[in-house]
């Protein structure tokens, strides 16, 4: 069991590869400990294991979309108060309403920046402090 990283554990759920590793790159140089997943499912079972500080879902994935898995883990009391951000490639106001109805804390927009995943994670885990000397 390596767990030697006392970095913030932020999960990524995008069906997506290159935003998987994007998020991930990002998240990792400020200090992260990330975990991926491939979809709701898939995240799942990993959150039961690994208790991520927050969240990063995307709305589009097939199997269980990031709307049924953002309910899924805001209905489960051990998991109600991590947050959870979506993300889509849909900047409209009715995916965002359903974001906030299924308890979602927040919505980005992809393609997503560094300073607005750091901002996401700063707005939601207060003690988050980015350590800018990972490579």
């Amino acid at each position: 069991m390596e767990q030697h990283s006392d970095g913030l554990r932020v999960m990524v759920i995008d069906d997506s590869k290159t935003i998987r590793r994007t998020a991930e790159t990002l998240l990792k140089k400020v200090g992260c400990d990330v975990i991926t997943a491939v979809d709701g499912f898939d995240a799942l079972a990993k959150i039961a294991d690994t208790h991520p500080s927050i969240i990063f879902v995307d709305i589009m994935m097939p199997r269980l979309d990031g709307y049924q898995t953002c309910a899924l883990i805001k209905n489960n009391s051990a998991f109600k108060s991590t947050p959870v951000i979506m993300l889509s490639s849909k900047d409209g106001l009715f995916d965002k309403a359903k974001g906030r109805i299924v308890g979602s804390d927040q919505y980005l927009t992809k393609p997503f920046s560094k300073e607005e995943l750091l901002g996401a994670i700063k707005a939601h885990v207060p003690d988050f402090a980015p350590v800018e000397h990972a490579s």
